[in-house]
C-alpha cells in the first residue's frame, strides 16, 4: 500500500461521489468511481485499490455483489461501507460477504478518513452502533448449543473470548468492541474465571479445541 490509500468509490449518486471526492482530496487518491455493479466490477479488477468505499444499494445487484464478484480473485483489496442505511440486514450481508467496515453517510470526513485508514491496514471499523449487530451476528454463530462451559459466557464474553482466543490483544479485543481496555480485562477476567482458566494461552487451546476459532 502507498503512504495514501489508493480508493475507489463507486455510488450511484453523481453528486454523492463529488461531494466524497471533493471531502477526501488530497488525503487519499481516488483512483475511481462507478456508479453501478457491472462497471464497478470492471474497474476495480483494472484498478485495484487498497479500498473500495461502497453503497450498499446499487443498480445491477448492490454492494454485496460487488464484493462477492472481486473477493475471490483479489481478496487483498478491503471493502468499506458507506450507506444511508443502518438496517441489520444490510450490515450483515455486506460483513458477511467481505467488507471490513460498514458507516453510514452522516460519518464526518475526519472519520471517514481515520476509516479508510483503518480498513487499508487490514484492520474492521464500524459505527458504534452498527458494531451491535455485527457483534449479535457473531455471538449467535457461536457453537453454543450443548456445550455446558460455553453456555455459562454471556454473548459479549463468548465475543470477547473468540477475539482473545485469535491472538488480539487486550487493546486491540476493547477497539473492535468499542469498549475501554478495564471493561475488556473484566470481560477476560469473567471468562478465565467461569471456565476455570489460568491465562490467554490455555483459553485459545480451550477454544481451538471447541473449533471455535
Amino acid at each position: 500500500m502507498s503512504e495514501r490509500a489508493r480508493v475507489l468509490v463507486v455510488d450511484d449518486h453523481q453528486l454523492f461521489r463529488a461531494g466524497v471526492r471533493s471531502e477526501l482530496e488530497g488525503r487519499v487518491d481516488i483512483v475511481g468511481e462507478a456508479s453501478e455493479v457491472d462497471a464497478a466490477i470492471e474497474l476495480i479488477r483494472e484498478r485495484v485499490p487498497d479500498v473500495v468505499l461502497l453503497d450498499v444499494h446499487l443498480p445491477g445487484g448492490g454492494g454485496r455483489a460487488v464484493i462477492e464478484a472481486v473477493h475471490s480473485s483479489h481478496p487483498e483489496i478491503r471493502f468499506l461501507a458507506l450507506s444511508v442505511s443502518d438496517s441489520p440486514e444490510d450490515v450483515i450481508g455486506v460483513v458477511r460477504a467481505g467488507a471490513r467496515g460498514y458507516v453510514t453517510k452522516t460519518v464526518d470526513p475526519e472519520e471517514l478518513v481515520a476509516a479508510i485508514e483503518t480498513v487499508a491496514r487490514g484492520d474492521a471499523v464500524f459505527s458504534p452502533r452498527l458494531a451491535g449487530f455485527v457483534l449479535d451476528a457473531f455471538a449467535g454463530a457461536l457453537p453454543i448449543g450443548e456445550d455446558p462451559e460455553l453456555n455459562q459466557l454471556t454473548a459479549r464474553e463468548r465475543e470477547v473470548m473468540r477475539l482473545i482466543a485469535l491472538g488480539h490483544t487486550y487493546k486491540e479485543a476493547a477497539q473492535r468492541l468499542d469498549i475501554s481496555v478495564k471493561t475488556m480485562e473484566r470481560h477476560v477476567s469473567a471468562v478465565l474465571r467461569k471456565l476455570q482458566l489460568s491465562n490467554r494461552h490455555q483459553l485459545a487451546r480451550w477454544a481451538a479445541d471447541r473449533g471455535i476459532v
